[in-house]
């Protein structure tokens, strides 16, 4: 069997019910075990208890312990359509989250129009604005348009750990080691200023979820 092939099987099992399952399992077996620092606890809290939706935003390798940033909240994640998103999907279903389909290549349009419904019905949206496959933590144009067109506030959050896997992929995801110490941060909420250019604009959201990575890491005492 060739590696490819390998891959490919090996990323239908984890897409599948049982795979789901299994990694699932897996990152709240990993999560109990960390000692963990949450900063901007109460940031998403409010705005659902304001009944106000929001953006959050987070770079695609910082995704592992995302799920657990939201406390009470029933997230949206916008989850591309691909093999690696079936896999992160069926996961994120998991954790009682609700999609949304497609990407800036595939299904791009339709996304856009169902993410701007759901915000100005007051439901909270999730994105990795530099997924589904990079350049790494360089922000896409996604985010600040959807910013924009609704007038929500974009959230900017990480997660680090003090040990971590770092995989080869493109991200570099990060998978935190057990009884290692975890930061969880939520920063602060940034808007669409009356009369920024949008190509400012992403590059402020940038900045912010770039600052939101180095105070985690620091604070988590992170192996770089």
């Amino acid at each position: 069997m060739t590696l490819k092939r390998l891959k490919k099987r090996v990323a239908a099992y984890l897409s599948g019910s049982v795979g789901s399952w299994l990694l699932y399992s897996l990152i709240w077996l990993i999560y109990r075990t960390m000692r963990i620092t949450f900063v901007g606890k109460d940031i998403m809290p409010g705005f659902t208890a304001r009944g106000e939706s929001f953006v959050a935003a987070f770079w695609h390798g910082r995704l592992f312990l995302i799920p657990f940033t939201y406390p009470g909240c029933a997230m949206n994640v916008l989850i591309s359509i691909h093999r690696d998103g079936e896999i992160i999907a069926n996961v994120m279903k998991r954790f009682g989250f609700s999609l949304v389909r497609g990407s800036s290549k595939k299904g791009g349009t339709a996304a856009l129009r169902e993410m701007l419904q759901l915000l100005k019905d007051n439901k909270p949206l999730a994105i990795t604005p530099d997924g589904p496959k990079g350049p790494v933590e360089v922000m896409k144009p996604g985010v600040a348009q959807v910013a924009r067109l609704s007038g929500k506030a974009v959230i900017p959050m990480t997660f680090s750990a003090s040990s971590c896997f770092r995989a080869t992929s493109w991200d570099r995801f990060m998978i935190p080691y057990p009884f290692s110490r975890g930061v969880l941060y939520v920063g602060e909420p940034l808007r669409h200023e009356p009369g920024e250019e949008m190509e400012a604009f992403r590059l402020r959201l940038e900045t912010a979820l770039k600052d939101v990575n180095a105070k985690a890491d620091e604070m988590a005492g992170s192996e770089k």
